[in-house]
């Protein structure tokens, strides 16, 4: 018995010996920092902080001023950068456990590191490349030299790496973890994490609103005969996808400041001497989804295809999810593909998807292009390489030209066929043949009007009356997207009804905090004030509701009230779809107990129960979800005051006179130092923009250098 026991015991060691060698993680590559720091001596940038931090960005060549870029915004965000490479690689769940395990999954089964590893040397100019891998060598001699901040792993960052962060992240913003959703609708386990996919994939919860505002004014429409541009982007306020500022001038005729994301070595919006241009959120149907017949509805090896069967193109995604210390779970899954693209199992069949931008890697040469542009026919021609799968563009120049345009990555589908549904995956009828050209999408340019605007609404309201793309040009399975907002309804109020706008109202107008009547806001109000009850504090509440105006400023007692109210019955962002019967009144009851139980009353101000948070600031500020002056609040009426979480974010306003010459003012909500918290710049602009002033980046070298908080050379000796 002893020898048995002792033979068990050997065994038992055997095995748990043997589950933590499976279980160990894998120690990451070396990473050699004295290459590093060899590769980066070929680059040769001056990097020129202003007062306020932001870097301005010179350099002879562009590939310079990339990784000087790189460099810069290391310093003042690292850990969100290299958060992204991670989450672009596929190997996030290591580093964040199991609610990082989903994109881990889709990054490998949509092919993305495949596809840019495939076609990096074929599909991409070798200027784009260029300042892939420049912006690639900016990152890793920040991690030679800060080696301690450096995450294991994380470096040496490739140019693969720079190009995956922009393929993987574009089509979430046009809504491809809502048709994986509705993919696995009814596996309750599934559907969870796939709900978890944009959050995951674009670190965004339903509490923050991917949105904005643009308006561009020509000419005509102005008083003084200027032209101007506002860029507006609403987005949460920290994380991958919230903005930096930068200026970027090399010798090679990049010439620009504007605001770009953790990963980027490009401005996505901004403006320079010549030209600018603003995005906003657009939401296209760019994604379907086909039922498949299948050989074995559970672990299907073919599919029949044209009366045919066919075998899937099969692959295995690999990856690891970090359970505790060095300790992570090796996680393997088949991955499919049919000729319409990734395959999904679930317990309702058996699916796959096609969507915009599959296989494409080309939308950083896209914004490149747009970077380098100095007229609008080399604009045009940058927006016509059609990498971008979505976003609306509004643009003004110089030359007083001014114009929206609907960008989509419009696949060709057959008119025979019902796309808003799932269709069927058993004919090539029903294959996409290939993208509709930049020219078709909904567009106006140089309108009679001399205006044109967006707000995240359809682009048939995108000037003035006359001046607007027919919808009947347009049929249904070109797939646009045709809802309104508050903001775009508000828009057309104000710069359409204007004939003569001052610069002074070109401002005052974006910074709008009011309800449209014909909001859904207001028709909520206007039905809750139509009820009758006998409830004390339905009664105080209705009696708050009919003395609001519709406006959301700091100080405004029925605010509160009225916007959460809206939120608890239509949901977080109001302008987003509602149950088909909202309980209106029940939300009132509950919000009014809330505040109620908070403040005593259920009439406080607006700014006792909205607070803008950054450092040492605690403060009230005007605005609200849906308003033009966006400004959402993260939690629910039991965790007043909420903190605000996103909305308006970097704003950059460009004016141009009559004789050319242009001035550019912007503004951010914290600063330039989005993670030092020691840093003077981690929130110095708060105040400023809390109380809706702008400053004015210096835009020559003399200027910059006149006001010069650093100027050094990343990689070589300090002045």
């Amino acid at each position: 018995m002893r020898k048995l026991l002792s033979g068990l015991g050997v065994i038992a060691a055997v095995i748990v010996i043997g589950a933590a060698l499976y279980l160990k993680t894998p120690a990451p590559a070396a990473f050699d920092r004295e290459a590093a720091i060899d590769a980066a001596a070929a680059y040769d940038a001056r990097v020129i902080r202003d007062r306020f931090g932001v870097p301005h960005i010179y350099g002879k060549r562009d590939a310079d001023v990339s990784f000087g870029l790189a460099y810069a915004h290391a310093e003042d965000d690292w850990a969100t950068i290299e958060e992204v490479v991670f989450f672009s690689r596929g190997t996030l769940a290591q580093r964040k456990g199991e609610d990082a395990a989903i994109p881990d999954y889709l990054i490998g089964a949509l092919r993305i590191g495949r596809d840019v590893k495939e076609k990096f040397a074929t599909d991409l100019t070798p200027k784009t490349r260029a300042i892939a891998e420049a912006y690639a060598a900016g990152l890793n001699l920040w991690c030679a030299q800060e080696r301690d901040n450096c995450s294991p792993g994380a470096a040496p960052i490739t140019a693969y790496d720079v190009i995956a962060g922009f393929t993987s992240r574009t089509p979430f913003f046009y809504g491809l973890d809502a048709q994986l959703k509705a993919i696995f609708e009814g596996d309750v386990k599934t559907t969870k994490a796939a709900e978890t996919a944009r959050e995951a994939f674009l670190r965004i919860d339903e509490q923050n609103e991917l949105g904005s505002n643009a308006i561009a004014v020509a000419p005509v429409r102005s008083n003084d005969g200027h032209t101007r541009l506002m860029v507006n982007s609403h987005q949460p306020y920290e994380g991958p996808v919230a903005w930096y500022e930068a200026r970027l001038k090399s010798e090679e005729g990049w010439d620009i400041i504007g605001g770009l994301f953790p990963g980027a070595p490009v401005v996505l919006l901004g403006a320079g001497p010549n030209l600018g241009w603003a995005h906003t959120v657009n939401r296209p149907d760019l994604v379907d989804v086909y039922e498949l017949t299948v050989d074995d509805p559970k672990k299907p090896t073919k599919y029949k295809f044209d009366g045919e069967w066919r075998d899937f193109d099969t692959d295995k995604v690999k990856f690891r999810v970090k359970l505790f210390g060095p300790f992570s779970l090796p996680v393997t899954r088949p991955s499919l593909y049919s000729v319409h693209g990734p395959v999904f199992v679930t317990d309702n069949g058996v699916f796959a998807v096609s969507y915009a931008g599959a296989g494409n890697i080309k939308t950083i040469e896209q914004w490149y292009a747009m970077n380098k542009a100095q007229n609008f026919d080399e604009w045009r021609a940058a927006m016509a390489i059609g990498a971008m799968p979505s976003f609306n563009a509004v643009y003004a120049d110089r030359e007083g030209n001014v114009g929206y345009f609907y960008n989509a990555a419009i696949p060709v589908r057959d008119a025979g066929f019902d796309w808003s549904g799932v269709v069927p995956g058993d004919t090539s009828q029903t294959l996409w043949r290939g993208q509709r050209p930049f020219s078709v999408v909904p567009s106006v340019v140089n309108p009679a009007s001399g205006y044109v605007v967006n707000a995240n609404h359809t682009p048939f309201l995108a000037s003035g009356a006359g001046d607007n793309p027919d919808p009947a040009d347009f049929p249904p399975y070109f797939g646009i997207d045709t809802r309104t907002t508050n903001r775009g309804i508000r828009l057309q109020e104000l710069y359409g009804a204007d004939a003569e706008i001052t610069e002074e109202e070109f401002l005052r107008y974006k910074m709008d905090f009011t309800y449209a009547q014909s909001s859904r806001v207001m028709e909520l109000v206007r039905a809750l004030v139509r009820e009758e009850t006998d409830e004390p504090l339905l009664i105080d509440a209705i009696a708050t509701l009919k003395q609001w105006d519709g406006a959301v400023d700091h100080d405004n007692r029925a605010a509160a009230l009225a916007i959460l109210t809206a939120q608890k019955a239509r949901g977080y962002l109001i302008d987003d779809d509602h149950p088909a019967e909202p309980d209106y009144v029940e939300a009132l009851r509950q919000v009014a107990g809330a505040l109620n139980a908070k403040f005593g009353r259920v009439d406080p101000a607006w700014g006792e129960v909205l607070r803008f948070r950054r450092g040492d600031y605690d403060l009230a500020i005007d605005g609200g979800p849906d308003t033009l002056r966006a400004v959402y609040p993260s939690g629910e009426a039991k965790d007043i005051p909420l903190k605000a979480a996103g909305g308006d974010t970097y704003i950059l306003y460009a004016d141009w006179a009559p004789d050319g010459v242009g001035e550019i003012q912007t503004i951010h909500q914290f600063g330039a130092a989005t993670l030092d918290q020691t840093s003077p710049h981690y929130a110095d602009q708060v105040e400023m923009f809390v109380h809706e002033q702008w400053k004015k980046p210096p835009m020559t070298l003399e200027a910059v250098l006149a006001e010069a908080s650093a100027d050094y050379r990343p990689g070589r000796a300090q002045k």
